[in-house]
């Protein structure tokens, strides 16, 4: 593996910690927020909760306010201080003005414009006095006789609403802490369950480590959750098709070896043969030996051609291949064969016809050559081989039709298995790949391949068939 790979697997986060990040961002983001929101409702909590304390304490002095033989009289009830007490000793202050004439208290304490205040309607103010940040309730009192506004004032520092709400916020804060710690230690043992499935499924494909042959059977993991069986099937079916990749390598090696057998010891024997005689024993084993090199030869080829035809994988895009054109070329490449042979090739169809057709040009050759090459081996002297090409709506047919002997029905689909010949005893030899190199060519063309109705001879035809738009 590159270095630079290495270096990126290490950098990167184990799933563990990355599923425990996202969850527990999401939850201090939340806990941040409930935060926030929690300290500004604490906040107006004690505000609400002191101001009602406070506005009782201004409700009691205001209504001892009288008048009495035309001025305004007025007697502090203690308790409206009582209630003003609490732990913290907060500094409490008041005023009681008739329009500008201070009737009694705090002269200093800011006094509101009594325009502003509506009568009997208490009002709150946060102000500044004497060096300290104070709550302020005040209310404004009509008198009878008394044309002058009388407004009536309560003030209390805030020591006590501070230390109440940083108590309530600080209760808030360790009950956050609390959730969160305690979500983060119960989800590294959530995780490791939820992610248990993911260990199986990783010890099932490391148990297959070490065998001496490769299993490429289906993973055993179990039942699997719905997010990880895609995964699973994805892995299983990439198994299958090394499987396929693999039996097909070791079916050609084995093919290979033992059809090479038999020309490789005719080859040894006749080179014995040869190094011991002379004259006319020395020609022909020296034509056995270079019939065995051509047999050799054409077994390698069909044997390679066969492989490119099975071969899995992703197929190049399909191109528009000209039937025509290519069994044009094939019987110019198979003419000198057929003038040795006696054997007559003739391409029939209408030339003003289309026989164009998706595929692969290079399959499209092999498996018309194949076919031609059939038709001269297994045909009679003086017969004829005839390529017959026709298009209608629905499909394209391309036939190899020939005169010779033919196959009998009831071998004529074992005639597309490897290395089975139907010929007779003594008949050219050949490799027995050739249909079966046909068929598996046709197949990853999505084509068809079969022997047409005859009486006499044999007839192959391939079909392309037409898609609908």
């Amino acid at each position: 593996m590159p270095a630079e790979t290495i270096a990126t697997d290490r950098g990167t986060p184990a799933l563990r910690t990355r599923l425990l990040v996202a969850v527990l961002g999401p939850l201090l983001a939340a806990a941040i927020l409930i935060g926030v929101v929690g300290a500004t409702l604490i906040a107006d909590v004690v505000r609400r909760t002191n101001d009602r304390v406070l506005g009782g304490a201004l409700g009691a002095i205001a209504e001892t306010v009288q008048v009495e033989r035309g001025e305004v009289t007025l007697d502090l009830p203690s308790a409206a201080f009582g209630m003003l007490e609490n732990t913290e000793r907060d500094n409490v202050y008041y005023r009681v003005a008739v329009g500008p004439d201070l009737l009694t208290g705090y002269a200093d304490l800011p006094a509101p414009d009594s325009a502003t205040l509506d009568i009997d309607v208490p009002r709150y103010r946060f102000a500044r006095y004497r060096g300290q940040q104070i709550r302020i309730a005040e209310v404004r009192r009509s008198l009878p006789r008394i044309d002058k506004p009388v407004v009536v004032q309560i003030a209390e520092t805030l020591d006590n609403r501070g230390a109440l709400t940083r108590r309530l916020m600080l209760a808030l804060l360790i009950g956050e802490c609390v959730l969160v710690g305690a979500a983060a230690l119960l989800l590294r043992p959530a995780l490791g369950w939820s992610l248990r499935p993911l260990a199986r499924l990783r010890g099932a494909v490391e148990a297959r480590d070490g065998r001496a042959r490769p299993d490429f059977s289906p993973l055993d993991t179990g039942p699997l959750p719905s997010e990880l069986r895609p995964l699973a099937g994805a892995f299983d079916r990439l198994l299958a098709q090394l499987d396929t990749a693999t039996v097909g390598v070791r079916r050609f090696t084995a093919d290979a070896s033992h059809q090479m057998r038999t020309p490789l010891s005719v080859l040894k024997v006749q080179v014995a043969l040869a190094r011991r005689g002379s004259g006319p024993e020395r020609s022909v084993a020296l034509d056995e030996i270079a019939d065995a090199v051509t047999r050799l030869e054409r077994l390698v080829t069909q044997l390679l051609a066969l492989a490119r035809a099975e071969e899995a994988g992703v197929s190049a895009p399909l191109e528009a291949v000209d039937l025509r054109e290519v069994a044009a070329a094939v019987i110019t490449r198979q003419i000198n064969r057929a003038i040795d042979a006696g054997i007559d090739l003739t391409i029939e169809g209408d030339p003003e016809v289309s026989h164009v057709v998706p595929g692969h040009r290079t399959l499209i050759f092999e498996i018309v050559s194949n076919l031609i090459d059939n038709g001269i081996r297994y045909n009679r002297r003086g017969g004829t081989v005839s390529v017959r090409l026709e298009t209608t709506p629905s499909e394209t047919t391309i036939a190899v039709v020939d005169d010779g002997p033919g196959i009998p029905i009831d071998q004529r689909e074992m005639a597309f298995d490897r290395f089975v010949r139907l010929g007779a005893p003594g008949s050219s030899e050949g490799s027995g790949l050739g249909l079966a190199i046909v068929r598996s060519a046709a197949t990853r063309l999505n084509a068809t391949v079969a022997f047409g109705d005859v009486a006499s001879g044999t007839t192959v035809i391939l079909r392309f068939f037409r898609t609908r738009e």
